[in-house]
C-alpha cells in the first residue's frame, strides 16, 4: 500500500529557508554591516582615538557597572516573581503576570519620565529618599533602576515556563527522603533552571548595555559622571560624527554578542552534562 505523505502547513525547506535568511540579512546583517563599515572608515588609529577618549571611557564605566547593578537586581527579583507566579495561586494573579510584560508593551520615554517623576526631589518617592541623604535621580542608582525596569522581563519569561514543566514528583520524593526546602531548591530546582536563568540574566544585561528611552530622563546625562554610552552616540549623530557613534556603537554591539554567544556555549554545555549524567 502507498504511503500517503503527510501534507505540510507551510511550503518546503527551501523556500522557507531562503525566505528567513532573506528577512534576516535584510532586516538585521545589513545595518549591522554597515555600521562595522562606517566605523572602520576612521582605521584602527581612529577607532582607537575615539574609544580611548576620557569622555567615552567614563561613559562606558556607567554603562557597565549600572548595567552589572540591574541585572543582579534582576537575577534575584526575576526568580522570585517567576516562582511565585508558577507555586503560588493568589487573587489577581493573571493581572499580576499580565504586568510583567509591560516594560515590553510600554515605551521606554514614558517609563523615564515616569521614573523621574517618582524619584525626583519632589516625587512621591524622592520627597522622603532625599531628606535620608538617598538620591536616585541624576546618579547610577537611577540609571541602573531604569535599566532593570526595561529588562526584568527577560528574567522571568525564560525562568518561568520552566518552573511550570518540572516534574513535582522529584520534589516529592526528596521530601520523603528528608530533604529540607532550601537543599531541595539548591540541589534539584536550581541546577534544571540554571540554562533558562542564566539565558535570561545574559538578555536582561545586553538590553541593558542598549537602553536609551528609560535612562536620559532620569539620568540627568552629565558628562563624566551620568552619561551613558547610548546617549554618547546620540550626541555624536546629532555632530555629524557618525563614524565615532558607529565605532562606540559597534563596542556595544561586540559585548552583547560577546555575552550571548558565551550564554548559548555554557548553557549547550549544561545540557550536554545533564544527558550524560541521566
Amino acid at each position: 500500500m502507498k504511503a500517503v505523505r503527510a501534507r505540510r502547513v507551510l511550503p518546503g525547506f527551501g523556500l522557507t529557508m531562503g525566505l528567513t535568511l532573506t528577512y534576516l540579512g535584510v532586516i538585521v546583517l545589513l545595518p549591522l554591516a554597515a555600521l562595522i563599515l562606517k566605523s572602520a572608515e576612521i582605521g584602527l588609529d581612529g577607532f582607537w582615538q575615539v574609544l580611548s577618549s576620557p569622555r567615552v571611557l567614563a561613559s562606558f564605566q556607567l554603562t557597565f557597572t549600572a548595567a552589572l547593578i540591574a541585572t543582579v537586581i534582576n537575577a534575584a527579583y526575576g526568580l522570585l516573581m517567576a516562582w511565585i507566579l508558577v507555586r503560588y495561586d493568589f487573587p489577581g494573579k493573571r493581572f499580576v503576570d499580565a504586568l510583567v510584560d509591560l516594560p515590553f508593551a510600554l515605551p521606554t520615554a514614558v517609563a523615564g519620565v515616569a521614573l523621574t517623576t517618582l524619584f525626583a526631589g519632589t516625587g512621591w518617592y524622592g520627597q522622603w529618599l532625599e531628606p535620608a541623604g538617598i538620591q536616585v535621580a541624576y546618579t547610577i542608582t537611577g540609571v541602573a533602576i531604569a535599566m532593570a525596569f526595561t529588562s526584568v522581563p527577560f528574567v522571568i519569561r525564560t525562568v518561568q515556563p520552566v518552573l511550570e514543566s518540572l516534574d513535582s514528583q522529584i520534589e516529592e520524593a526528596s521530601v520523603t527522603l528528608g530533604a529540607y526546602p532550601f537543599t531541595i531548591f539548591r540541589r534539584i530546582i536550581l541546577p534544571m533552571i540554571a540554562p533558562a536563568y542564566l539565558t535570561g540574566c545574559a538578555l536582561a544585561f545586553a538590553r541593558s548595555l542598549g537602553e536609551f528611552g528609560a535612562v536620559i530622563f532620569i539620568a540627568g546625562n552629565l558628562p563624566f559622571k551620568t552619561e551613558i554610552a547610548a546617549l554618547l552616540i546620540f550626541i555624536r549623530l546629532e555632530e555629524f560624527d557618525y563614524p565615532a557613534a558607529s565605532a562606540i556603537a559597534a563596542v556595544l554591539l561586540a559585548l552583547a554578542f560577546i555575552i550571548l554567544f558565551a550564554t548559548n556555549v555554557l548553557q549547550a554545555r549544561w545540557l550536554r552534562r545533564r544527558e550524560a549524567a541521566s
